[in-house]
């Protein structure tokens, strides 16, 4: 698995030591490296896409019949000129007035900041949405700059990162850039597994999306995803919409979703704020609407909102400014009211929207009393890139079956993740699906969950009780471990390292398929063959009734109650005394090494 934190910083090292080498400063310098990442990126993405075309295309006297710009639009993909191919500049001799290069005009290029400018020009001609959007200021650059920082971008991990990778590495950079643009108003990233999570409980099949604080377009990316991988042209069942009051993001939304071949209608600056504006004039005409709005924003102009309407259940508190002092309960309001009749909406909310108390509450209430409430959960901390707080998911469905009309389902996921490291975690694939899975149950669709019991029986390989898997994989590993120590310590000083890299490797291997046993069991202790049940500490399904007698609260915690403490099996003196030999192990290596060392110095009398 690629560490992206490592990759960021190493392109993000790379990248300012040659900045801090020039003349321009950080602003000069952020959108032009942007821009070189999504070049490097569409790339990726024009290669996978054309080796699918070439597969098995005809031929005429034995030629194979040229890609063209119609074959990439019919897979919802980027087409790239040839002058716009990143290995075509990355290949560039290193004098270009030599090279007697000329642009679509037909002016010799003397400079590869002029090459680079003609390659942004020709993609915009690929794409109506990007006219105007690409940097186009590469001539700022000397050659020898430019040409390190195509050498930087030519990195072969970015190719095995799928989704949004421009927004991940964008911020990355933009936050190093401009700390004050990256955290302004409570905006920042939305991570990968967030947007999964709201697009898999959204399901958008065809219609309207909208995205009223897009940023750099993840849900459109990742809806994109779903609809293609069901079997559909995305570009020809979904309309994407968005607003993006930071042009910075909105660039980058445009340029994400062209090089995932989508297409789209952005709005940016003021008129896009979403607060004033209703820019698309999209009220009540919604099939989805998905976002990530700006947590807790205050001093929104109470008339100015009044006077854009979208407030179905009136205005929140208002102090002596006329100002609402925080924004959560106008995002909510809006995002409701732009649904059509049967419209659903998934969005990241602070978690202290779930119970905050004065207007607030009320217009809770009378959201709920709807029923057009659907789904709740939970999120624990570090989950956002550049920012550690909990948070909630909040599910509307104005299409909801009768048999759940007053019924909300509730689910605490705040101890349930996957740890990337000190101060990320976030949710695998297998943990998705999980909780999409009790989602499915809450519906009634215990055919997706049989589909999913059949998913993990197909990649374990093995049709024995998920419990006894995880059973038999755990010994299978424990036997490993104590192999490899043996192996190693046997092993000749030479052959130390390559012994322990032999056994981590397949120590690896083994455990990711105990992990995938590990979730099957999870789900399948709970829910069995298909059958929706409370589970305490995780999930339950409340009916209005219940709601209002806690209040109004849409906070999970107070329906699923506290699950027992689960004993992990760990004998804790005898792993205490294994860590204690380990330790005392290390140790005398330790003491080893540094005689050895002594003596040396001694030789070398020093």
């Amino acid at each position: 698995m690629i560490n992206i934190r490592k990759l960021e910083s190493e392109l993000w090292e790379s990248a300012d030591l040659l900045r801090s080498g020039s003349k321009l400063t950080s602003n000069q310098y952020c959108m032009p490296v942007l821009g070189l990442i999504f070049l490097r990126y569409a790339y990726s993405r024009f290669k996978i896409v054309e080796s699918e075309i070439l597969n098995g295309r005809p031929s005429r006297g034995g030629r194979v019949m040229p890609v063209e710009a119609s074959d990439f639009a019919a897979k919802s993909a980027l087409y790239l000129p040839r002058e716009a191919l990143y290995d075509y500049l990355l290949n560039l001799p290193d004098d270009i007035s030599a090279a007697e290069l000329t642009n679509k005009e037909g002016h010799t290029m003397t400079s590869l900041g002029e090459v680079v400018n003609h390659a942004m020009q020709l993609i915009e001609e690929q794409s109506e949405q990007l006219t105007g959007i690409l940097p186009k200021s590469y001539t700022d650059f000397s050659d020898e700059i430019l040409s390190e920082l195509l050498r930087i971008f030519n990195n072969s991990a970015l190719d095995e990162i799928g989704g949004d990778i421009i927004g991940r590495i964008y911020e990355y950079f933009l936050n190093k850039f401009a700390k004050n643009i990256a955290s302004d108003d409570g905006v920042f990233f939305t991570p990968k597994s967030l947007v999964k999570m709201i697009v898999n409980i959204i399901e958008p099949s065809n219609g309207v999306l909208f995205d009223p604080a897009c940023g750099s377009g993840g849900m459109f990316i990742q809806s994109g995803d779903f609809v293609n991988r069901s079997g559909m042209n995305v570009n020809n069942t979904m309309t994407f919409y968005g607003q993006e009051k930071v042009e910075y993001n909105a660039q980058l939304c445009l340029m994400n979703m062209a090089v995932h071949g989508l297409t789209g209608v952005i709005k940016s600056g003021d008129e896009a704020n979403t607060f004033y504006h209703d820019a698309h004039n999209l009220n009540g005409k919604c099939d989805y609407v998905m976002a990530n709005p700006p947590f807790n924003v205050d001093k929104v102009k109470a008339e100015s909102c009044e006077n854009a309407k979208r407030l179905p259940f009136g205005m929140p508190s208002v102090n002596k400014n006329k100002e609402v002092g925080n924004g959560n309960y106008l995002w909510i309001s809006y995002f409701y009211s732009y649904l059509n009749e049967h419209g659903r909406a998934g969005f990241v909310m602070a978690s202290s929207a779930t119970d905050s108390q004065g207007k607030d509450k009320d217009i809770r209430e009378s959201l709920i009393q709807t029923g057009h409430v659907d789904v709740m959960i939970s999120v624990g901390n570090n989950f956002f890139y550049a920012k550690s707080l909990p948070c909630s998911l909040w599910f509307f469905d104005k299409g909801k079956a009768e048999t759940i009309k007053d019924k909300v389902l509730f689910i605490d996921a705040r101890n349930y993740y996957t740890v990337i490291d000190r101060t990320l975690n976030e949710w695998s694939d297998w943990q998705l699906k999980n909780m999409n899975a009790i989602v499915w149950l809450y519906r009634g669709e215990t055919d997706k969950y049989t589909v999913l019991l059949d998913e993990y029986r197909a990649a374990l390989g093995s049709e024995k009780p998920f419990a006894e898997q995880v059973q038999e994989l755990s010994e299978k590993a424990k036997t490993l471990r104590t192999e490899s120590k043996k192996a190693v310590k046997a092993a000749e000083r030479r052959e130390k390292k390559k012994t322990q890299e032999e056994y981590d490797a397949k120590l690896a291997e083994l455990t990711e398929t105990l992990t995938v046993a590990k979730e099957a069991n999870w789900l399948y202790e709970k829910f069995g063959d298909g059958v929706y049940a409370d589970v305490l500490g995780l999930c339950k399904m409340a009916d209005i009734s219940e709601i209002e007698a806690k209040g109004w609260s849409l906070t999970p915690g107070a329906y699923v109650g506290v699950a027992p403490i689960e004993d992990d099996g760990v004998d804790f003196k005898e792993r205490m005394a294994e860590i204690h030999r380990e330790l005392l192990l290390l140790q005398a290596e330790s003491n080893d090494l540094m005689d050895t060392i002594s003596r040396n110095m001694k030789e070398m009398g020093l």
